[in-house]
């Protein structure tokens, strides 16, 4: 299972954009651990705990300039921030309990790459546009 970053995902934001790479980067050699078999569990628990810091920076990055430049849809935008980090920290405390099977590295790739790509696509995509007409 490979995912990772294109340039149709750009927001126009670099800081932003080079963020979002690297989580890109992560998530796939967390779903390339999965497909192997987890051969490497302590490799898993780095890669999820440094999915969860990074996420907590990336949204805070993406909040700052919301609260920064007056963006009206901020709300809404940090609303979807916080059911991530939610529906992900419920994801990891599954993983620690059941371990990891390919139910949990299903719903991984669900949570990880759909919700991340259709997020970057819409909400973050027009931060972008906002950003790029309030920063010149």
């Amino acid at each position: 299972m490979k995912v990772q970053w294109t340039p149709d995902l750009a927001t126009g934001s670099s800081e932003i954009d080079s963020q979002h790479v690297e989580l890109f980067k992560r998530i796939d050699s967390l779903l390339t651990a999965f497909d192997q078999g987890v051969v490497n569990r302590a490799e898993v628990d780095t890669t999820i705990q440094f999915l969860s810091d990074y996420v907590v920076h990336h949204f805070g990055t993406e909040e700052v300039h919301m609260t920064k430049y007056a963006y009206s849809n901020r709300a809404a935008h940090m609303a979807q921030h916080v059911q991530f980090v939610r529906n992900f920290g419920k994801l990891k405390d599954r993983m620690n309990f059941e371990g990891i099977g390919p139910e949990l590295a299903e719903d991984t790739k669900q949570l990880c790459v759909d919700w991340l790509v259709n997020h970057i696509k819409f909400s973050d995509k027009a931060l972008g546009m906002f950003l790029k007409r309030k920063i010149r």
